[in-house]
């Protein structure tokens, strides 16, 4: 399996493919588009991965900056651990698939189904920040946290249980971040989950003025 893959360089926190001459095409994007067994790995190892891909949601896309990891039923501040509900379903399925929800009653949240599915019960990864690449504002702000990254790539409940293969609604393997230009640590707002809280579960591009929360 090849995936489109350009070494990122980070100048100031910001990606390579930020820059005004590198803004790829709709059809580039889709060219670069993953297969749904992309993300039939370990949920960790593809949270680390998605960073430096392209979330695309119609004309829109933004380069995945931010992310966290949220296991199976034993992972106390994953919608897993209550078991499957009519909410979380997806979590229980195929790979590739978005996982929408309402958070506070305010916030669209953003997650992909991933898990290695003969070895877990359920995963997904919550993409918790993008920075502008095509139809955004140049503006780090704009997707600086989940809410924030749903309403600038206009995404809502009504992409729940999509497989992320369509023209659409997509991810493209547009950069690969460096080791070096990765950071991880604990999730963020998971205090009430005990043990887990401080996992290293949450993976960032170090330094970009577009990851949210603690930096």
């Amino acid at each position: 399996m090849r995936i489109r893959s350009n070494p990122v360089r980070p100048e100031r926190g910001r990606l390579a493919a930020e820059s005004k001459d590198a803004i790829p095409t709709l059809a580039e994007l889709r060219a670069a588009r993953l297969p749904l067994a992309w993300f039939a790995r370990d949920t960790a190892v593809v949270a680390r991965a998605l960073l430096g891909c392209a979330l695309v949601h119609g004309a829109r896309a933004g380069i995945i900056v931010e992310t966290e990891a949220y296991l199976g039923p034993t992972d106390l501040a994953s919608h897993a651990r209550f078991g499957r509900t009519a909410r979380n379903a997806v979590m229980f399925g195929a790979a590739g698939v978005s996982y929408v929800y309402l958070c506070y009653g305010v916030h669209e949240m953003f997650n992909i189904v991933a898990r290695a599915e003969a070895e877990a019960e359920a995963g997904a990864v919550l993409v918790r920040a993008v920075a502008p690449l095509r139809g955004l504002p140049d503006d780090a702000a704009v997707g600086r946290g989940p809410g924030k990254l749903t309403r600038a790539l206009g995404l809502s409940r009504g992409q729940h249980g999509r497989t992320l293969d369509g023209d659409q609604l997509f991810v493209a393997g547009w950069q690969s971040a460096r080791a070096a230009a990765i950071a991880r640590g604990p999730r963020i707002g998971v205090d009430y989950a005990g043990a887990w809280a401080p996992r290293p579960l949450r993976f960032t591009i170090a330094g970009h003025p577009a990851v949210s929360g603690r930096r």
